[in-house]
Parts: structure tokens; sequence; C-alpha cells
């Protein structure tokens, strides 16, 4: 198993109601609809983007071949107004734009960045409303929507999926739209419920690929509300999302998520019989010097044994012994400071594996903020029990 976290390179808001206004450096990204005080709705979406360089690496060189997912998570600061379902849609953004450096309401705004009405800067790149991107997988087509009313044109634009499952491209029409003879499913999205977790995790495999095989440029993703609850003039759909930036000062930047599963087992055959059967058991972390760089990978080994091993006659001492855990144990990671998991047990992408040494799993410190303690917790099945153990396996990450 495997979890890597890559941090991006570029977010920003646009806001309707402020044409013309950056937020590149803002610690808050935001998807709204609220009225003013006349009653005039203004819209908020915002942009994000990671490096494709760092995207193309994890893929060829890290899940080598591995079958993985990748996932879009975003951490929300607050919540307002979510008093029916709200969903949001997750783009890929359709051209290029720069991150600026400006905050909320600075007094004089910034316009030196991506805004509602431009790509670049003020007076420079006019979002383009519709057209198509050429490139060698045919014609892709992008859109956009706006209101000439509250905000004017702009707020991004999107490559788009007509049936809601496919890009769109010149040569094909219903019931698939294909390039090179594959379908490409073209955006991703969450729905909250009033008393759902707020946060955005959100499988964007799809649109990750198709920057990797270079079906369409990777200039970021756009975030929004759905269309009927944008620019929706009733008091009673203000649904307002704030969620933290990368500039945030807390644990909680955005992060593209990788996950594979690179499982491995030793435990087939006569080699079973070493699998520890009873839930009185000790077990230790090996391989942890207890700081790390946010550059390394280390295996941890996991040591374990029966409390009350059988009687046995031979000739060493029973602890010498080599025993496993059951196939179906798992790990995962806790910030010390805050008590939440950073890496929560997965059935799929936290399973311990196991060698002639062992049982082990590999840790990317790469995703784990630095200058903090964390704890790793294991999870076990024995005998129809679950088992987590959580003896103070601590370690640190630092600053290089």
């Amino acid at each position: 198993m495997a979890v890597y976290k890559i941090f991006p390179t570029q977010d920003t808001t646009l806001y309707s109601t402020y044409p013309t206004m950056n937020t590149g450096l803002d610690a808050i990204l935001e998807v709204s609809n609220k009225l003013d005080i006349s009653g005039d709705p203004g819209v908020a979406r915002y942009l994000i983007k990671f490096d494709q360089t760092e995207i193309q690496d994890i893929i060829n060189d890290k899940i080598n071949g591995n079958s993985y997912s990748i996932y879009l998570k975003n951490f929300i600061a607050e919540a307002q107004g979510l008093n029916q379902n709200t969903a949001l849609s997750i783009h890929p953004l359709a051209q290029s734009w720069n991150n600026g450096t400006g905050y909320y309401l600075d007094n004089p705004k910034a316009t030196d960045g991506a805004s509602w009405t431009y790509s670049n800067y003020n007076g420079s790149g006019p979002w383009s409303p519709t057209g198509y991107y050429s490139g060698s997988s045919g014609a892709i087509f992008y859109t956009s929507s706006f209101s000439n009313i509250y905000g004017g044109a702009g707020g991004g634009n999107w490559f788009y999926d007509a049936l809601g499952t496919s890009y769109v491209t010149a040569s094909y029409v219903v019931p698939f739209y294909v390039i090179n003879s594959s379908t490409y499913t073209g955006s991703a999205s969450s729905s909250f419920g009033l008393r759902d977790v707020k946060d955005i995790e959100a499988n964007v495999s799809n649109i990750v690929n198709n920057w990797i095989n270079s079906v369409i440029p990777n200039y970021g993703f756009i975030i929004k509300l759905t269309g009927s609850q944008e620019f929706n003039t009733s008091q009673y759909v203000q649904p307002i999302f704030k969620f933290y930036s990368v500039d945030t000062n807390t644990i909680y930047p955005p992060c593209l998520e990788f996950r594979w599963n690179d499982f491995n087992t030793v435990l087939t055959g006569s080699a079973t019989s070493s699998i520890v059967n009873t839930v009185d058991i000790k077990m230790s972390l090996s391989e942890n010097p207890g700081v790390f760089y946010p550059t390394s990978k280390n295996r941890f080994h996991v040591n374990v044994s029966p409390l009350y091993p059988p009687r046995a006659y031979q000739t060493s001492s029973l602890f010498t012994n080599l025993n496993y855990l059951p196939t179906s144990s798992y790990y995962a990671i806790k910030d010390l400071a805050t008590n939440e998991y950073v890496v929560n047990f997965d059935d799929n992408y936290t399973q311990i594996s196991s060698n002639a040494n062992g049982n082990y799993f590999d840790v990317y410190m790469s995703g784990l903020e630095p200058e903090r303690y964390y704890a790793i917790l294991i999870k076990t099945n024995i005998n129809g029990s679950t088992i987590i153990f959580d003896d103070d396996y601590y370690f640190k990450v630092v600053n290089g």
C-alpha cells in the first residue's frame, strides 16, 4: 500500500461581485451564492492547480504500474446556508491563469492575478467563454457560465461533458463522445447533506489521467456550485463553503492524494502456520528513528509474538520464532496535536505487507506537514475480533 500527497502550486477564488479582484494569497478558497443587501446574487468559484511534472513522476516512478486512484481533498473551514442538499462540481479548467498576490477585500484591491473577468491580470487574458482545444486526440470543446446581469462574462471555463459522462469531441455525437476509441469521464462532484462532513474528497482519477495522457492540458481544476444554485435570487438558496487554501497557516492545505495497492505477502501454503491466532499478543515497531525529512520514504517493520506461546520442544527460545499478523491488518497515521487521521485505515490502500523478515509497510513523508508529531496505529482482525494497537509509535517530520 502507499499514499502519496502533493500540494497545489496555485489556487485562488473568483468573485462575480468583484470582477477584477485577485485573492491568490488568501488563506481561504470559497464556493458560494450570496445575496447582497439589495437581493442581487454574488457567486464565488475557485481554481486550483497541481504541477504536471510532479504528477508524472508519481505515476511513472512511484506507482510503477500498480492500480491507483487519485483524490482531490479540500478541508472545510466554514459552511453556512446549507438548508438543503448542496452539490459542488469539479471540472478540468480550460485556460491557463496566474495566481496573483491578492487577499480578499484588500484596500486597494489587488488585480495582478486571475479574477472573475481575467485569467492573467486586470486587462489581460479575459476568460474565453466557449471554444475548443485542438490536441492530438481531436478537438475538445470547453464552455463557461455566467450572468450578464450579475458580474458579467467570466468566472473561468472548463472542458465540458454534454452527457455528464464524457468529453465532447469534434467527430462524434450521441450516444458517446469518443477520443481515440476510448471514453473519458470529464468531471467529478461532491454533494453534502445538512449534517454531512463538508470536506471534499472527490475521485478525480479520470481528469488527471487525461492530463497524463495529453488528452487535455493541465490548467488545474475549477470548483463551483451546480448550475441551478448559482446566481439564484432565492433567499433560501445561499450556500457558502469556505475551504483552506495552500496559503493556510493550519495543517489543512488542499492536496492531490495518490493511493495505490502495493501489497505483498509470503503468507501462503505452509507459511500460514506462522500467523498469530490469539488476541493475546505483543507488538513493536522497528526501523523508526523518530525523525524524518519530508523527502523520506521509510519502511516500518511490525514485530509481533503471542504473549503466551504454546509449549513446544525446541532448542531455541520461542520468542525468536518469526510470527506474522493476519493479512487483514492495516495501519493508520494520526496527527498528535489534533488527534485527526491524516492517513486512515483503508482495506484497499493501507494493508500491511509481509516478506521473509516479517510484516512491514512504507510511508512517504512528503504528504505530512513538517514540524509536527504523528502516531502510527495498527489494526488487525484475529478470530473474529478487531484489535487496534496504539502503543506510542511516534515520529516527527522536520523541515529539510
